[in-house]
């Protein structure tokens, strides 16, 4: 049992993810290790939770926060798999708050969990600040554009690095269509993706 009182099981995929590998091996040949491989790990665990979910009548959970999802970081089919998004209306650091809340009064959630450097894990050493801003920039920027409705100009206005605000603005536009294929969420804003924000998938909105 973990500090939740949640039964959990462990399930090693490297043999389901090596098997992946040698299919594709024809096709992929001696081309280099990229982010192909890397979502098939992600991949292969999406196919093995849902697998259990459909076996025991279950709902899996999926636990993909606002900012993730807003930027684009997470693999279709695989960590955006999920019948239902319980974090999918939170942005990155709210999730961290609501860590610290259930810790209050006791360590419930383990520490390290919330204090360690987020990262997908899909490869060595790797961390979320590969791909993208600090969060505490980034979900400020988020909020502007998402609830907000700024339009860059005034995201910039506010004193937000140039660059950044386009690069971030072009990572929430470009990902529309991994939104548009996620599962519900649940609402706690007004502008949650799915019934609360719809956008066009190939709609240039910014120009």
């Amino acid at each position: 049992m973990d500090p939740l009182d949640n039964k959990y099981d462990i399930i090693p995929i490297k043999e389901v993810y090596e098997e992946f590998l040698t299919t594709l091996k024809p096709l992929f040949k001696d081309l280099p290790f990229s982010l192909a491989e890397e979502n098939i790990q992600s991949r292969s665990r999406g196919n093995i939770l849902m697998a259990i979910a459909n076996k025991f009548g279950y709902i899996l959970l999926n636990t993909s926060n606002k900012s993730e999802l807003a930027t684009g970081y997470g693999t279709l089919y695989g960590d955006m798999a999920g019948g239902l998004g319980v974090l999918g209306d939170c942005y990155k650091l709210q999730v961290y708050e609501l860590a610290k809340y259930i810790n209050r009064h006791q360590e419930i959630i383990p520490t390290n969990i919330i204090t360690k450097a987020p990262s997908a894990e899909l490869r060595p050493n790797q961390k979320d600040s590969d791909s993208l801003p600090d969060y505490a920039v980034l979900d400020q920027i988020l909020y502007q554009y998402i609830e907000r409705r700024a339009n860059p100009n005034d995201i910039k206005a506010l004193g937000f690095d140039n660059a950044l605000v386009d690069r971030t603005l072009k990572m929430i536009n470009n990902n529309e269509y991994k939104r548009n294929q996620f599962c519900p969420i649940i609402r706690i804003s007004p502008k949650a993706f799915g019934v609360g924000r719809r956008m066009p998938i190939v709609g240039k909105y910014l120009s």
